[in-house]
This record gives structure tokens, sequence and C-alpha cells, in this order.
């Protein structure tokens, strides 16, 4: 486990104490049930904000705290654990793009916004099912976008599109020109596709040539921080039921096949953490990012696909049912496995890298 500061492990708590208590999954039930496009709860959000959670990458001159992707990935695994439905992630990704690439009066003019919760931002890249930044048609003439981007996440909700276009990333505001095509998926929360046609937008000049691969890879970190508080979540739920319930007169936690079961889970759990931290470390210390953060989301791919569908398999069919918290889990596991790339995708980035 990554070792934290003072000042980490307070975050953590107040995170985890949150979470728990003011956002168990009983309130994502809500938000479920509530059918609203945006799919989170607005005034939960303004906590989180409050809170300096949306600034937690954010330099202090614009709002933010400054504490790095590890503190964040401390709140977003928290957050994770409950199914805490929120733009946090999405929202921090887009305000990394900006740290990273944008000019001072585009830092000054948004990273206040974002850190104080005001404003929501979100990354749109992808142009079809399948993850391929190469494959970007949208493009730029005099000032205004044009493409469309395939399931946005958390696109109901936001005011800011950062989009990847054929020569670079783009700020888009949600006005005139900008469309949204709802997608339902699995794990019922915000996602789109996002027509812009001839819509205002400014270009992100800093951050070099590799800009989107940077964005993306802080992308994949996050995504796999959400998806380590869901594996941990999974894993707990499932050998507390697995302590309780009884067949053949006999806990079912004292068959030894299933004790191997979940000590092959428990084992797979800690090498998911090690590589989500060391993801998180790499991009604090701008050090080895694009291979730490490709081997961070493809470790979170296998290992939550495994313990998702072992959570289910071990609660046997009363998991698949509304009343069971874990098959939430499984449902949002698909749809985050596809996020800024597949396991196959993930492995072949790694290997280019590698220059195997």
């Amino acid at each position: 486990m990554a070792v934290l500061n003072e000042e980490q492990e307070m975050l953590r708590d107040m995170a985890r104490d949150w979470a728990t208590n003011e956002s168990p999954v009983t309130e994502f039930r809500k938000v479920r049930a509530s059918g609203e496009p945006h799919a989170y709860n607005t005034d939960a959000y303004a906590t989180m904000a409050e809170m300096g959670w949306a600034g937690v990458i954010i330099p202090e001159e614009h709002g933010g705290s400054d504490f790095g992707f590890l503190s964040a990935g401390l709140v977003v695994e928290e957050l994770g654990k409950t199914l805490t439905a929120s733009p946090l992630i999405a929202t921090t990704i887009a305000a990394s793009a900006i740290v990273l690439g944008g000019s001072d009066e585009q830092k000054a003019k948004w990273l206040p916004k974002l850190a104080s919760g005001e404003t929501v931002a979100t990354l749109a890249v992808d142009e079809s099912a399948h993850h391929d930044p190469s494959a970007i048609e949208a493009s730029v003439s005099g000032g205004k976008l044009t493409g469309k981007k395939a399931f946005v996440h958390e696109a109901h909700g936001a005011d800011l599109f950062v989009v990847a276009a054929k020569d670079g990333l783009y700020l888009v505001e949600k006005a005139d020109g900008v469309s949204l095509t709802t997608r339902k998926l699995t794990d019922q929360r915000s996602h789109a596709d996002v027509s812009f046609d001839s819509a205002a937008a400014e270009k992100l000049e800093g951050g070099g040539d590799s800009l989107l691969d940077d964005v993306l890879d802080r992308a994949r970190v996050l995504t796999a921080a959400e998806m380590l508080g869901m594996a941990q979540q999974v894993f707990d739920t499932t050998l507390d039921y697995l302590k309780q319930r009884v067949q053949f007169n006999q806990v079912l936690a004292t068959f030894q096949a299933l004790q191997h079961r979940m000590a092959d889970l428990f084992a797979d759990l800690a090498q998911m953490r090690s590589a989500v931290e060391a993801g998180l470390q790499a991009v604090d210390g701008g050090f080895g990012v694009a291979r730490a953060a490709t081997i961070a989301k493809a470790e979170a791919n296998r290992v939550l696909h495994t313990i998702s569908n072992q959570g289910i398999q071990l609660h046997g069919g009363i998991g698949m049912t509304d009343e069971y918290d874990v098959g939430f889990y499984l449902k949002r596991a698909r749809v985050l496995e596809a996020a800024f790339g597949s396991s196959s995708y993930l492995k072949d980035r790694y290997a280019k890298l590698a220059s195997y």
C-alpha cells in the first residue's frame, strides 16, 4: 500500500465517513429512481465541492488544493465503494487537461469554477463504440468544431466539454451547436452521444503533441481508482455474506473450496491495489506515467471483472436481484472496463510502449 502523509489520511477518512454515512448505495437507488438525465444528486456534488474534492488536482492559485492524483484517487476509491454517482472523476479529468494544456487566461477562467463546483466538465474523445484515439475525425475550422463523440460520460450535467479533434484538444461550452443523444447503459449513469455542429471551440495550445495521451493516462488511473473501491466493496460484501449464509447446516465460509476462492480474490485485490496506487504515484512523480497508467487500468479491468463475477456466483441467484446491491457493481464494472481502453487495447498499448 502507498505510504500516506497525515493530510492524505485525513482526506481519505473524511471521504470514507461521508460516503458511508451520507452516500450509501441507497442514495444511488434514489438517483436511479429519479430518472434525471444527469443521473447524480446535485446537492451531494455541491457538498463534495465544498469539501474541496473537486479541486484536489487544481493549483492553489486557481482555488484548488494541489494535493495530487494519489489524493484524488483516495477520494474516488471511497466513492466507488458506495457507487456514489457524481461528475467528480469527469470534472477532474477535464481540469487536468486545462492544467496541462491551458493558457494562463484559460486556467484563470475555468479552473476556479471547476474547483468550486460551479462548473461541471467532461472529456469527449471516442467516436465509436471502441476506444481509439488514433481514429478521431472531429475537426475545427475558423474556431468552430464539427464532429460527433460517442459514449461521453457525465455529458448531461456538463457545462464544458474537453473535446479531442484531429489537431488537438479544444474547450467547448454547452451552447449553440452542441446537442446530446442519451445512451442508456447498464450502470444507469449519464452517458450520451454528443454532436458538435460548428460549435465555438477554443484550443488548448500547451502540453505538446502528447497532451491527449497525457490526459487519457490520467483518466485511466482515476477510473482505475474507482474500480479499486468497487472491487474492495464487492470482496468485503461477499465475504460477509459467506460468513452469514447457512447451507446444509453449515456456514458457507467453512467450506474449504470457497475459502480458496476468496483467498485467490484477496491476492488479486492486493495486486490491483499495488498497480492502481503505482499509477497514481507515477502521475504525481511525472515518471513512467504512460506505462504505469496502462498497467493500472489493465489490472483494474482484469480484477474487477473477476471479482464482480465471483461476487454474483458466491451470492447465488439472489446476487442478480434488485434487492441485493452486488449486482449494481457488476453492471458499473462492465461500463468502466470499456472506458478509456479495454483490456486488449491496453495490452497492445503497453507492448508498443515497451517496443515489444
